[in-house]
């Protein structure tokens, strides 16, 4: 329909082109939402990966869950024990003995270990139970940033975080956090107290037996000891320096 104003014709605009046009805006409206959402998660996660490369994690995911499973609990002697140290202030006999008894490949793969995921997967097929084929930097992007769980979305972050660690972190810094952060105990954390509190010495003092005791009981603190080792966690430690004999001892961290 043509409407004469002034003189001369305009066209009557349809309610149809209006209500198509009001939906590509929301469309647009929507699209601009969600990838402002997108990159203010990915700021989010980037920034605490990077800033942990120089810094020293003050705490974790899992100290903090930890401790308000013992504040749920009623726990009047609720507490972590977590002592930061520093890479040149660990034995060597302790980085070495994770890596024999966690992930031996850990120098040579990305995040991921192909090979022990499709050991794991053939295994589980086999009969036997299924197993994690979790490396050392997945354990630290759970250990350092995720709640615990089976989701989805929890693993899809851990690869995530597990890429990013790896991009952005040196192989020797991967591994000096892990050793700080990993659980050793109910309560304790990281080398640092574990070597204090289970053999009353610094780190830099740790023997290989000693190490290996501390790799024995991941990646189950809690109900392994290493003050009173059970007879499975004494069989691991045991295999535990075997394997650090056949990788070549501390030499086998020259490279990181």
């Amino acid at each position: 329909m043509n409407v004469a104003v002034a003189g001369r014709t305009r066209k009557r605009r349809s309610p149809t082109r209006g209500r198509k046009k009001a939906r590509r805006g929301r469309a647009v409206g929507l699209r601009v939402l969600l990838l402002g959402i997108v990159v203010g998660l990915g700021m989010a996660t980037i920034l605490p990966v990077v800033a942990f490369r120089w810094l020293d994690p003050p705490t974790s995911a899992v100290m903090m869950r930890t401790w308000v499973t013992q504040l749920r609990t009623n726990r009047d002697d609720a507490r972590i024990d977590y002592r930061w140290v520093p890479w040149k202030a660990i034995a060597p006999t302790i980085p070495i003995a994770m890596i024999a008894g966690e992930d031996q490949r850990f120098p040579r793969h990305h995040g991921f270990d192909v090979g022990e995921i499709r050991t794991a997967i053939a295994d589980h097929r086999a009969g036997a139970p299924m197993r994690g084929a979790s490396t050392i930097t997945q354990q630290v992007a759970k250990n350092l940033f995720l709640w615990s769980g089976r989701s989805w979305i929890r693993k899809g972050m851990e690869a995530y975080l597990t890429t990013l660690i790896e991009l952005t972190w040196t192989k020797r810094r991967i591994l000096e956090v892990y050793v700080n952060i990993a659980q050793l105990g109910p309560s304790v954390f990281g080398v640092g107290a574990a070597s204090e509190i289970y053999f009353g010495k610094s780190p830099h003092a740790v023997s290989a037996r000693e190490a290996a005791l501390l790799a024995a009981v991941l990646p189950n603190p809690i109900e392994r000891n290493v003050t009173s080792p059970s007879p499975t966690v004494l069989a691991r430690a045991t295999w535990i320096r075997q394997q650090v004999v056949q990788l070549g001892g501390a030499t086998y961290l020259d490279d990181l």
